[in-house]
């Protein structure tokens, strides 16, 4: 009976702890006599690659995985194809960042509009952010739509993607790989973690299509877009205006951003609490007639750059 309780609880200690205390419990496990000093050494490298593995990933590497999982996004929701728009997407998202804390990416940020009437954005590793046209559509001048892209920029800045990884498959396929090795009778070899990564992108699309992100991982991107917003000049209250909308727009709905965010009222009332009251920006009416020249989704796109990709 104490073998098997000793044994989950090695598992858990090697896998959860870090720096000197790693594999303490399988250190445990084979004093006891539960496993060899072999495999009790196995599930201390096991738990050090790990840390290797996705605390100290490589911007190149995290580039690779933005890609992948946004070309995930783009199978499901088509991009919209319109330059001129995608464009001011772009020029306004990049504007921001230089107010973040986290100017730049491996390779830039990537703005892109995606061609659903579900309200959501997502935010990829490494900078790839999507909005959807009805998103956009709740937006009624830039300073609403730099509200909205800032909020996925601040996602991008506490790597909220990435972190979605750790609390599921990283466990669980870790604790599978200690279990097997320690019931091999010699020492269970690593051969490579790198497969790990398919099912890291697919955790990662899940939560932000279908799960969601926590309540204090919308609530530190939110303090970040407030910040952002205030450091480059945009109104601040345009995350307040957007989100009072949406929870007019998705009552009663199940999917979309209704199916992957925390309550609305706590968001609105958490936000009110950060935003420092800010001077009438001068240029704020020209702001919004540029917004509503580039953003128009009545007008059919007639305008001829839209296409001018054919």
């Amino acid at each position: 009976m104490m073998k098997r309780l000793i044994l989950p609880l090695a598992i858990t200690l090697s896998l959860t702890a870090c720096g000197k205390v790693v594999g303490i419990g399988a250190e445990i496990a084979s004093r006891t006599g539960v496993i060899t000093s072999g495999q009790a050494k196995s599930l201390t490298t096991v738990a050090k690659k790990a840390e290797k593995t996705f605390q100290d990933i490589t911007p190149e590497q995290e580039y690779y995985l933005g890609r992948a999982v946004g070309a995930t996004i783009v199978d499901k929701y088509q991009a919209q194809d319109h330059p001129s728009e995608n464009r001011y997407l772009n020029l306004i998202g990049k504007t921001l960042v230089l107010s973040s804390e986290k100017p730049e990416e491996y390779a830039n940020y990537h703005f892109l509009i995606l061609e659903t009437d579900e309200v959501n954005a997502f935010a990829a590793p490494s900078g790839f952010i999507f909005v959807s046209k009805g998103m956009l559509a709740l937006c009624e001048n830039e300073d609403d739509l730099a509200a909205v892209l800032a909020h996925e920029i601040g996602h991008v800045l506490h790597s909220h993607a990435l972190k979605s990884i750790e609390g599921s498959r990283l466990t669980s396929a870790l604790t599978t790989l200690a279990t097997e090795g320690a019931k091999q009778t010699g020492v269970y070899q690593i051969t490579s973690l790198t497969r790990q990564f398919e099912g890291s992108i697919d955790d990662m699309t899940q939560t932000m299509m279908n799960s969601g992100y926590s309540r204090s991982l919308e609530s530190e991107a939110d303090e970040s877009a407030v910040k952002i917003l205030q450091a480059s000049g945009y109104d601040a209250n345009g995350l307040l205006r957007v989100l009072k909308r949406m929870k007019v727009k998705t009552a009663g709905h199940s999917k979309g951003f209704a199916a992957t965010h925390p309550d609305m009222d706590d968001r609105i009332s958490e936000i009110s609490s950060l935003i420092n009251a800010q001077p009438t920006n001068p240029l704020a009416s020209n702001r919004t007639a540029r917004f509503k020249t580039r953003l128009n989704f009545n007008d059919n796109h007639s305008n001829e750059d839209d296409h001018s990709h054919n």
